[in-house]
């Protein structure tokens, strides 16, 4: 009897127990997620730890939970980027692709929903109905192209799995189309941004991918054909801003940025088929319009950058083309992919040995940026000065997430208070700068009606001196110094009482 009584009180106090088991875990979860998305030092480390570990003791169930809340916690840190933040993202898009490891399958559904949703963004975007400047901006801001480069870093980095492999292809489609959805000069940052992630799918997957078309019309934009009559301009980061503004555009390094970085990108992709059978034919179509682009500009810095790519892309075709003609299989027989093996392990190819040079030259001028301390992000995504259709398009970020705000509360989501109190601070801002110009203004003229009022009280309605006496001159003089020592800062009130009280004594003077 007693066994059954004891039996019957663990049944009945076995829901207790599970529910305080589970309020434990959640709020253990809660804790982890927040010291990773917002904490110093160690404690993120430590906190991706637990939670990877929670995820392989507990199974699928917790895997999902912990997905959901790490992209999100990596979504809100992308909305402002800058130079300390930059590399705390890499480290969250890290520790993101390393939980996706854990369980590849149940990962393959959450990154398939979420590559989905990017392109339905793009979809609206790219539809004829909706051409407006709101709409764009969704897919042209820090958010979206992190959250590409991210799931970019995730298909490169589990290709050999072959359980994330067949999402390459949409996130190639929606990369480019990221790219050619605003063709301007402005964009050319975004632009070599897609470029570089397209070029990371196709070398981990083996894919070719068209990217020298993306390249090459750049060279065609009416802005690297005219003179810099902007100057030589400050060095312009092209790795670290996704815009740049009007009056950048007309400089000198703006032109050699583009230049350089559309040399050392197009390098990049011709390299990782240096060792193919068709590289003659596939280097054919960006050797003719190099060689127009060496026509048309007039710049010989330019000119000397191109001979020496199609330099190297003539000499790879010989290498390549001398063992073609050695070779008896046809274009589709296996063997195709054991052609030039030993010369790419060894990476023996021209091009391959330029690209390494142009990555030492582009390190070089990475390591001069970030020893300039230049901020990067939404906020000076443009170098120099900001134009007012800039500020205009930064202003619905800056007031729905503040300068500096948290990344992430208990909530997952700045207050309702916080958002208000931001706009009310910027409200009183914008009053106490159009205020100061104008009391600056008022206190001017003020001084200039004073000197006048002195000056035409001095002269008859004729316009000739008036004769006063001595004692006139003086009590003018003592007037007169009396209104210059008159304090810059004081009302208006004050001086024209001032100013009555003198026309009194003069006019009793000369009674």
């Amino acid at each position: 009897m007693p066994y059954v009584q004891g039996t019957v009180l663990q049944r009945a106090y076995m829901p207790l127990t599970v529910v305080a088991v589970l309020c434990i875990y959640y709020s253990v979860f809660q804790v982890a997620l927040h010291f990773w998305g917002t904490g110093g030092g160690a404690l993120p480390i430590v906190s991706f730890l637990l939670l990877r570990d929670l995820c392989i003791r507990l199974g699928s169930d917790c895997l999902d939970d912990c997905i959901k809340g790490m992209y999100k916690g990596y979504v809100l840190n992308c909305q402002l980027v800058n130079a300390t933040k930059l590399q705390h993202i890499q480290f969250l898009g890290n520790c993101f692709i390393e939980l996706l490891r854990v369980d590849l399958l149940s990962s393959y559904q959450h990154a398939f929903t979420y590559i989905r949703q990017l392109a339905l963004i793009l979809k609206e975007a790219l539809s004829e109905s909706t051409k407006k400047k709101e709409i764009y901006r969704k897919v042209y801001q820090w958010k979206y192209i992190n959250c590409l480069e991210l799931w970019t870093g995730a298909i490169c980095a589990n290709s050999s799995e072959g359980d994330l492999r067949p999402l390459a292809y949409p996130l190639s489609q929606i990369i480019s189309g990221v790219a050619r959805l605003v063709p301007t000069a402005q964009y050319f940052p975004l632009r070599l941004r897609c470029v570089r992630m397209l070029n990371r799918i196709a070398a981990s997957t083996g894919t070719l991918i068209p990217v020298s078309l993306l390249l090459l019309d750049m060279l065609e934009i009416k802005e690297l054909h005219k003179p810099p009559t902007g100057g030589v301009g400050k060095a312009v980061d092209l790795r670290a801003v996704l815009k740049v503004s009007k009056t950048t555009l007309k400089t000198r390094a703006f032109q050699e940025a583009c230049v350089f970085s559309v040399v050392e990108e197009l390098t990049e992709h011709l390299a990782q088929w240096s060792y193919s059978v068709a590289f003659f034919e596939l280097s054919f179509v960006p050797s003719v319009r190099l060689r127009n682009f060496c026509k048309s500009t007039k710049v010989e810095r330019f000119r000397r950058e191109m001979r020496n790519l199609i330099r190297q892309i003539n000499t790879n075709s010989e290498f390549t083309n001398k063992k073609r003609a050695t070779v008896s299989f046809l274009p589709n027989d296996p063997e195709v992919a054991s052609f030039l093996e030993d010369e790419k392990k060894s990476e023996a190819s021209p091009l391959s040995q330029y690209a390494a040079t142009l990555r030492q030259r582009a390190q070089q001028r990475d390591d001069t940026m970030m020893e300039s301390s230049v901020l990067i992000g939404e906020k000076s995504s443009t170098f120099g000065n900001k134009t007012e259709d800039d500020d205009e398009e930064e202003d619905d970020d800056n007031s729905r997430w503040g300068k500096g705000a948290r990344v992430f509360n208990s909530a997952w989501l700045p207050g309702r208070d916080s958002k208000i109190k931001l706009k009310e601070e910027e409200k009183k801002e914008k009053t106490r700068k159009q205020k100061d110009p104008q009391e600056q203004t008022a206190l001017d003229e003020d001084v200039v009606e004073d000197f006048f009022l002195s000056s035409d009280e001095d002269r008859d309605e004729n316009g000739s001196v008036s004769d006063t006496t001595d004692a006139e001159d003086v009590e003018s003089e003592r007037t007169i110094t009396k209104r210059q020592k008159l304090p810059l800062g004081s009302s208006k009130k004050k001086r024209k009482v001032h100013d009555k009280k003198s026309k009194k004594r003069k006019r009793v003077n000369r009674t």
